[in-house]
Parts: structure tokens; sequence; C-alpha cells
């Protein structure tokens, strides 16, 4: 205890300070007396007021506060009442910010802290502050912590000082980073790089380079650089624009500038520099330094020049206006810069209109020409060349026919600043055109009234012919007491030319594409092969029959007994023209194209090429364009209809085909029919079993309708004969009011196509509507819609048919309607 001290041992010195401790009145303070107070806190006072560092000190529970005189600024006006206050009183505004650590370094522990944020109000109004202190725990004479030793500085200068700094070094860096300067740092003898920031312009470096002389300069400026370094050196300034290695490996150019940095004894340490890319400028240089040159070049020889352009331009406008072809230059607008006298003629007879120079051409004509001619010149003046024919003049006057052949101008830079045109008189050439198509129009009708005129002149030749045979016959059949074999052999006759009559009108249906084709999916190896013998057959031992077929099968959509007929028409002209010797050969390929020929261009698409070639006597080729005709032969009387290669023909067409011939005459002929290919699997051609005629009274119930009498009497008495049950009607109208109140009297509807109000096939799809499990057959000698659209799926029977064919077709319908049913 300090009781057993002299008194002048108690704080000695101490300064103001410790004057203050030792005058001040502790007896009402939680310490006590001074003479009670710890050896441990005495001691600890004394080491504080004799620092010279800023400290404070607080002791016991209540944290009373002790200084010294370093610490005094700090206090500012608290400095009366701070001695011996509690701390959390004294340091009200910022106990807060010191009260953890402070109870920590109570615990023990010693805390130490640097430019701490600490909130005051020294001097009355709330301040930011920064603090670095440490906290170290003092013990009593026991050994227990008693109290806190502070030594405390404030750094708020210091901190804003260095935050400023920062700024300003973020500003001068954004500064730097925003300016396309290359910005580099270099040693004193510039002999190592060190830093480098090139951006996009020079590559970056951010190590030490010595080698960067050769790395970003190239060889034909580094002594040019070499020496300027060394005047830098001597002088202290670097200023300088050479060539330098840019990034993309191209070479550019830099304004370089470079500032020494010194130490405190005035020694350069190193250099500071800048560069600018002023490659644009010197590309800019070296053009206006070749333009000058250009310049200079053409100043000496602009004499000559201008001495040879006005030569050139005399000669043109002497050709020019010596041209008896309009000619017009019109500038952007339109308008009309230049012209000979040949344009001004044609306007001044055309529109009654004296041109001077600089009118807007296509105002001077009329509203609907003018609109015309201006789309013709702005696509010329849209830099487009082009040719354009059009008819020009007063509607009442005189009208002149031109073709106007327009080219753009350009200037030296390419652009379009105007363009002309060349209007060469059609007329006549037109009028000559319209006068040729109308003889070559004539000509064709005429050509048409002669084939119409051989057609019906065969048509009338063979059936004055066929109907000799049958008036003859019948004649001979009136004749009384005609034994009965010579009655048969005329009532054959009369059967037999019939026979002949209806496969000329379906050759000639044939040839004019209005038979009714059954189309379907066929293999044409397999009708090929099937036909072989028959065709071996008609041609004889002596002929040889040759197939080839492709590896794959080839399918068509085509009428199967049409191209069988087709195959055969063929194959027999091929054998007439061998002359019982010979060879035939039939070959099968898919192609293309049917390629161009007497009817047109080539078609591209997927066909069959059935070709039937022979090496027999060929065609001469004048015939070559007629043969396809109908009745033109090259035969002898007798031996041939001249409609077999017709029929061909209009197969061909109907089917959406072709059929080509290639002859030499001593050599052969190849016939080639193009089908077009389809990539279905062929459907069977199968046919069902050929169904019966009914024989006896069986009493089948037949609807007839058929507008013609006489025909309608030979079919309900044919029916009677056959055994059937037939009724009358004379129109479809008729025919479904029948039907409408007894169809079940009826077994089947026996129908002509060709009647007067709804046709045959419209009946069909009526009575399908209304009654489907009756069947229906439809016959006719000529039907457009048949040769158009088909029967639509309903049994046919071909005019003029026979009583057998009559009652086979109807069984056949009879029972497969029974079959579906």
């Amino acid at each position: 205890m300090l009781g057993t001290l002299e008194p002048r041992a108690f704080l000695i010195g101490g300064g103001e300070t410790g004057e203050l401790i030792r005058n001040h009145d502790w007896t009402t303070s939680p310490l006590g007396a001074p003479a009670t107070w710890p050896r441990a806190l005495c001691s600890a006072l004394e080491l504080m007021l004799s620092s010279p560092e800023s400290m404070y000190l607080v002791w016991g529970a209540e944290l009373t506060f002790f200084y010294n005189d370093a610490y005094r600024p700090i206090l500012g006006p608290r400095y009366g009442d701070a001695l011996g206050q509690p701390l959390a009183v004294l340091w009200a505004d910022a106990w807060e910010a010191v009260r953890t650590h402070l109870l920590t370094a109570m615990q023990g522990q010693a805390v130490r802290f640097v430019d701490v944020p600490i909130s005051m109000a020294r001097h009355g109004e709330p301040e930011q502050t920064w603090w670095s202190y440490s906290f170290s725990p003092l013990r009593d004479d026991a050994g227990s912590i008693a109290g806190v030793l502070c030594f405390t500085r404030e750094t708020t200068e210091h901190v804003k000082a260095t935050q400023a700094l920062r700024d300003s070094e973020q500003r001068l860096d954004a500064l730097v980073r925003s300016s396309s300067e290359v910005r580099f740092y270099i040693s004193a003898d510039w002999s190592q790089l060190h830093e480098l920031n090139g951006g996009d312009f020079i590559p970056d470096t951010q190590t030490t380079n010595s080698n960067w002389l050769d790395e970003y300069i190239p060889a034909e400026a580094r002594e040019m650089v070499r020496a300027e370094i060394a005047r830098a050196i001597e002088t202290g300034t670097y200023h300088i624009e050479h060539p330098v290695n840019r990034v993309d490996g191209t070479i550019g150019w830099a304004h370089v500038r470079a500032v020494p940095l010194f130490d405190a004894d005035g020694t350069v340490t190193s250099w500071l520099g800048a560069a600018s890319d002023i490659s644009a400028r010197k590309e800019a240089e070296a053009a206006l330094k070749a333009r000058e040159a250009q310049l200079r070049e053409l100043n000496a020889t602009l004499e000559q020049q201008v001495v040879e352009r006005t030569a050139k331009l005399r000669l043109f406008r002497d050709v020019i206006e010596a041209n008896a072809v309009p000619i017009c230059i019109f500038d952007t607008q339109c308008r009309q810069i230049a012209f000979n006298q040949a344009h001004a003629r044609a306007m001044q007879e055309l529109y009654g209109v004296v041109v001077s120079g600089g009118e807007i051409l296509p105002d001077l004509i009329t509203l609907q020409q003018g609109q015309d001619l201006r789309g013709h010149m702005q696509r010329a003046l849209g830099g487009e060349s082009f040719r354009v024919a059009a008819e020009y003049g007063q509607p009442n006057g005189e009208r002149r026919s031109y073709e106007l052949a327009y080219t753009p101008l350009h200037d030296a830079d390419g652009q379009v600043i105007g363009a002309f045109h060349f209007a060469h008189d059609i007329t006549e050439q037109i009028r000559s055109q319209l006068e040729l198509e109308r003889t070559q129009s004539a000509l064709r009708q005429a050509q048409k009234l002669e084939a119409v005129g051989q057609l019906t002149g065969g048509v009338a030749h063979d059936f004055n012919n066929l109907l000799t045979v049958i008036k003859s016959s019948s004649d001979l059949l009136k004749r009384p007491g005609l034994p009965d074999q010579k009655r048969l052999r005329y009532i054959e006759a009369i059967s037999d030319t019939v026979d002949r009559a209806s496969r000329l009108t379906g050759q000639l249906l044939s040839f004019a594409r209005r038979q009714t084709l059954r189309p379907e999916v066929f293999a044409v190896g397999e009708s090929l092969r099937a036909l072989t013998d028959m065709l071996e057959t008609l041609n004889g031992t002596r002929i040889e029959l040759a197939l080839q077929m492709p590896s794959q099968p080839c399918h068509v959509y085509a009428d199967a007994n049409q191209f069988d007929t087709a195959i055969v028409n063929m194959a027999l002209n091929a054998r007439d023209s061998l002359n019982g010797v010979g060879r035939i050969q039939i070959r099968v390929k898919p192609c293309t194209q049917i390629p161009s020929g007497r009817m047109g261009a080539a078609v591209n698409g997927d066909f069959v090429a059935v070709s039937i070639t022979d090496n027999g006597t060929g065609i001469e080729p004048e015939h070559l364009e007629a043969i396809f005709e109908p009745f033109f032969t090259t035969k002898e009387l007798g031996k041939g209809t001249g409609l077999g290669l017709s029929q061909v023909f209009g197969f061909a067409k109907q089917s959406g085909g072709e059929v080509m011939v290639d002859s030499v005459v001593g050599e052969g002929t190849t016939f080639t029919l193009y089908l077009p290919r389809v990539a279905a699997r062929p459907s069977s051609r199968a046919k069902l079993a050929e169904p019966q005629p009914l024989d006896g009274a069986h009493g089948t119930r037949v609807l007839v309708v058929e507008d013609n009498p006489d025909v309608g009497s030979f079919c309900l008495s044919a029916l009677l004969e056959l055994g059937y049950r037939p009724t009358l009607a004379n129109n479809a109208e008729q025919a479904l009011a029948c039907l409408s109140d007894a169809a079940h009297h009826f077994d089947v509807v026996f129908s002509d196509v060709v009647m007067p109000g709804m046709n045959g096939i419209d009946l069909a799809k009526a009575i399908h509507r209304n009654h489907p499990l009756l069947p229906v057959v439809l016959t006719s000698g000529y039907s457009e819609v048949l040769a158009q659209q088909g029967s639509h799926g309903f049994e046919l029977l071909h005019k003029p048919y026979s009583v057998e064919q009559l009652s086979r077709i109807l069984a056949g319908a009879i029972q497969r309607a029974a079959a579906r049913d």
C-alpha cells in the first residue's frame, strides 16, 4: 500500500496531467484516497505519465479514466471533466465502438487495432474519426486483472489522406484506361522494358523484356529509334514518330513521347512514356503524296490529254449525230442532257414537240406512255442494262414501234450519273411478223381442213366398204328360198363386218384421245412376256424376236389392254417392214426424260421407255411426219387401214406419255413408247372367272334406261329372248322415279351414258347412293365424260355389242353384287 511511502514518492513527475492527478479530490471516487490505491495502479500511472505517446488507463469495475499529457489534445472540450470519469460516461458517443474490445482485455487478452472508424462528438457535432489503438490488461497487487492500459493514436488525417490518394490513383487509372494512348515503363538506360499497356494497338507486356526493340520495332526503323534514345539520355526528352509492329501482325505508325523519373538525388531511375496510334494519319499522308504525284504527272501531260480528249469527244459527237438511230442521254431526273437529230426528228414527228435540251422526257409524251418510259429510265438509272420494245405516238396520229436499248452512265467512282438509250425502229419488222403469223394461221387452218377432209374421206371410204358388205348381205337374206348354209354365211358376214366397224371406230377414238381407258398399275415386263407367244406366231419362224428387260421391274399406270394393243400394232408394223426375214428387238428401260422431238421440247420426269427396233426397210424421211395420221399407210391396198399407229399415238398422249420414231432407210426403224413410271407395286391383273350367259326362263329383272327408241326396242327384244324380264325407262329421271317406288323389283340396271338431261354416270352415282346393293351396268359408243373421267368404277359395255356380250356382263354384275352381299 502507498501508506508506507513518502508523499513525495507518489506520482513523481507526469507533467501537467500528473499535477492534476495529485491535486484531484479522489475521496468521493470509487478508488478512494490515493494513499489507498494499489501499488500496481500507481506503477501503471507513473509509466503512462512518463510516456510521450498518447495513452489512457481505466481501473476498477467502473473503469475510472486516467490519461497523460500526450492524450490531452484528443479530449478537446472534455478535458476539464475527464479525469476520474467512468469511461462509458466520458466517451458515451464512442463507447459502443470500443466496449467489446475493452472487455476482451479485461478478460486477460491484449488486443490491437489499426485505423478503426469511430464516430465521435468531441466538439459537439458528430464526426467520423479513425484510430489505431491497443488494449493491455493491468493486474492488481494480488495478480487479478483490475484495469486496462490503452495506447492510442488518432489516424483520421492519415486515413483521409490515404483515401484521397487512392481516389486520385483510381481517377488517374480510369483516365489512362479511357485514353487510346499506349503506356510504357522502361529502365533508365532504355535497355529493359518493364511494362507496356498497348490495348488493341501494340502487344501488351507485364514482364521485363530486354528484347523489346527487336519485337516492337520493324528492322528498318530500329537505328532511328536507337539514335533518339541516345539523344534522350543526353537531353532528358524523348519525342519521335516511327513504325511499330501491331497486334494484328501488320505494321503501323506511333507518335511516342517519354519523360524521365528521378530519385531524391536527381538521378534518372526510369522513364515513363506514352504512344499514340497515327497509322491512319500516315496512310492519309501517303495517299496524299501519291495523289500529288499523280497530279504532277497529270499536269505534265494535261495539255496533250485535253487535245486527245477533245478529239475523242468531237469524234463521239460526230458518230452520234451521224447515226440514224434516235439516241438520248438523260440525267438522274430523267432530264434530256444530250440527243442527236434523229431523236429530235422522232419527237417532232410523233408528238409535235421541238426539243432543245433540259426537258424531262416522260413529260413530253402521252400519260400512259410517259409512265412506262419513266419506269424504263429508272431501271437504267438503277444500274441495269436491258432492251425493251414499246409503241410510241399520239393515239390519233402515227404510231411507231421501237426497241430501246438502255445503258447506265457511271462517273470515275462508279456512281450512276445518268443513262442513255438507242431507239431502233422495228415498226416494219413487227408488221411483217404479224403478217407472217396471219399467213401461218391461215396455212394451219387450211392444213386442218385438209386433214379433216382426209380423215372424213378415209372414214367414209372404210365405212362405205363395210356398209356395202352389210347392205349386200341383208338384201341377199331377203331373197326367198335361201338355203340355210348361205343364210348363215350372210349373217356371219354382217356380224364380222360390224366387228370390223367397231374396231375402226375404236381406233379413231384412240387417235383422237377420246377412248374410255381403264388405267391400272402393272409391270411392263410381265405384259410383254405374256404377248411374246402371240407375237412369235404372228411373225413366223424366220423373224427373230428378242426381249431385253431391266434388272428391276418397271411399273406404269395405264390401260393394260390398250398397252397390249399398242405393242401389237408397233410389232406388226415392224414385221411388215422385214418382208418375212429379219430381227425385232423389244427393249424396256427406265428414263428421266422424254427427249425433244417433233411435238415440242423435252419433258423431265420418271418414265418407262418401250422400244421396238427392226432391221427392215426403214421409213422415207418425207413420211416420218405423217405416219401417225389416221388412214395414212405406205402398204399396198388392202394390207392395212392406216389406223394402227394412230391408235398408238392416241393411247400414248391420253396416258400422259409420247411415242417417237427414228428411222434410217435401208437400216431399220425404232418406235419408242414413253409412259409415266410409278413406284407402286403392280396390281394383280388376274381376272375373275368369266360369267356364263344365263340360260332358260330365269326371269332376271332388268331396268333398261335408253333414250333412243330403236336401240331401246332392240335391247328389250334381246333381253326377252335371253330369258330376262326387262322394263324400259326413256331417261334418267324416269328411271329414278321407277326405283324410288319399287327398287326391290329390279335385279340390275342397264343404262346408256349419253342422254339428254342427267347422263348415265350421274344416274349410276345416284343409284349407288340411294340403292347401294343394286348393280349398274353402263353402255356407250362414245362419251366425252367417259373419255375424260373414265367410268368411275361402274361396269361398261361398249357399243356395238353382241347379245352374248350383253348377257355375260349383266350376269357378271349380278354375281358380283350377290358376292358382296
